[in-house]
């Protein structure tokens, strides 16, 4: 059994070292981490799970903005999600992304966006489709891109690069 808690900044050297062994310490170099830089994730939108007071798996939010040519939209940044090597293939990550899109939902956000491989955020509502007139500023595989809506039709105008909220 494990249980999803609020992160609180005694967990963050459990997250480093987390994130640091699921995706390397060369993470930071990647487009998404560029748009973090400097960026404080969203408090209301920073989940861990605990297992036996050990944080072992985590997620977080952040702002970011669709520039388009005469608009822009507000939307959300997931990621990093992190499960730890010996909790995964228990459903961790995904119900830890369904209590986490609900929360952002509840607090009104609209659109969520994501690089990530599509067969597995496809079970939370990503997809493909809703991302494709969207690019990053930096290297990412376009089929990697993917978005969803938190409202039926929050990406409808989404068109753009996705840029950091300065």
């Amino acid at each position: 059994m494990f249980c999803i808690d609020q992160l609180n900044p005694n967990d963050i050297l459990q997250i480093e070292t987390l994130l640091d062994d699921c995706f390397g310490r060369n993470r930071h170099k990647k487009t998404a981490y560029r748009l973090r830089d400097d960026i404080p994730p969203l408090v209301e939108l920073s989940f861990v799970v605990r297992i036996d007071g050990q944080v072992k798996a985590s997620l977080q939010f952040w702002p970011v903005l669709i520039r388009g040519a005469s608009s822009a939209l507000d939307a959300l940044l997931l990621g990093p999600i992190a499960v730890s090597r010996d909790c995964r293939g228990r459903g961790i990550g995904l119900k830890l992304m369904r209590h986490g899109l609900a929360r952002a939902r509840e607090l009104g956000h609209k659109r969520v966006i994501l690089v990530g491989d599509e067969a597995y955020y496809r079970k939370v509502g990503f997809c493909r489709n809703l991302a494709r007139d969207l690019h990053m500023p930096g290297p990412v595989e376009s089929e990697r891109l993917l978005a969803r809506e938190l409202v039926p039709g929050a990406m409808k105008n989404a068109i753009g690069l996705i840029s950091r909220i300065k």
